[in-house]
């Protein structure tokens, strides 16, 4: 059986429709990461062979602000399920960010290359990868610019701001590979099905910078919003970013024979579900969309 742990978020509910009856899931409510006791108690009872962890602190602005909590969820809480899985002897996937990286490269990150994190976010999550190889039998899963139906997220932003306004300012210095949750959620079960371990990259295919990726949105949505490109230094966020952080995803390629997504494509694919998804809340004989599988919580 696999946990998936952050059952009820925005990666956690994916993860839950493609695992389908071979998974089960835990909210906050049920498992307290940060809390020894609690996660000991929920793992030795179930008893899982897989523990996928989809609980994150996210807000990268609000890491900045709150290093403590940032550790405690990214960093600290993953000891717990570490050292959890490794008593009962069940694998630990946990999913990191390309924020462990700096953004210097300029050309497409490898899992070996020097991580260097700028920001308390990335610093936290790396903290993270550092504890889940307390578990032996661990997956270090790194993605990034994720975008799924069940969360806040920039396409989510974009197709509201596109909607109230004319013209938006969107920074065109920041070069990553927009990834569906569905996609990330589907190279999570190729890793698993080939048992494998270590660290691997898993994103969408190609790459844009925000800027680009705003306009497609608008383009794809129909919607006739334009875009004005900006910096980084004029958008002033607290918290420093990558400016290149693309993810080089041929190791997941080659271990599993899984080809991630164009991400052009995943975001017509992700629009379409969008929409379909919106259909089935107002229309109870809407059609499920085909990839969906029957959902397990606790």
């Amino acid at each position: 059986m696999i946990l998936v742990a952050g059952a009820r978020g925005m990666l956690g509910r994916d993860l839950m429709e493609v695992f389908g009856a071979g998974a089960c899931g835990v909210g906050r409510a049920d498992m307290e990461i940060t809390d020894p006791a609690a996660v000991s108690k929920v793992l030795t009872e179930l008893r899982p062979a897989v523990v996928i962890n989809a609980i994150a602190y996210t807000d990268v602005d609000g890491c900045e602000r709150e290093r403590e909590r940032a550790f405690a969820v990214n960093g600290d809480g993953v000891r717990t399920l570490a050292v959890a899985t490794r008593e009962i002897g069940a694998k630990l996937v946990q999913v990191s960010s390309d924020y462990v990286f700096d953004g210097s490269k300029g050309a497409p990150w490898q899992e070996d290359d020097p991580v260097r994190p700028l920001s308390v976010y990335g610093q936290s999550k790396l903290a993270g990868e550092e504890n889940a190889r307390l578990n032996p039998d661990h997956l270090i899963v790194r993605t990034q610019w994720l975008y799924g139906l069940h969360g806040k997220n920039f396409v989510e932003t974009m197709l509201r701001l596109g909607r109230e306004r004319d013209e938006v300012a969107v920074v065109h210095d920041q070069v990553g590979s927009p990834t569906w949750t569905v996609d990330l959620c589907r190279a999570v079960r190729a890793l698993i099905e080939k048992d494998l371990r270590g660290t691997y990259h898993a994103a969408g295919s190609g790459s844009c910078s925000w800027c680009d990726f705003s306009r497609a949105i608008f383009r794809e949505a129909g919607l006739g919003t334009r875009v004005r490109p900006i910096t980084t230094e004029e958008l002033g966020r607290p918290a420093p970013r990558p400016r290149y952080s693309v993810l080089d995803c041929s190791k997941l390629m080659r271990d599993t024979g899984f080809v991630p997504e164009g991400w052009e494509e995943a975001l017509k694919q992700y629009l379409k579900e969008r929409k379909e998804s919106w259909r089935g809340e107002n229309d109870p004989g809407a059609a499920t969309p085909s990839w969906k599988k029957t959902r397990a919580t606790r």
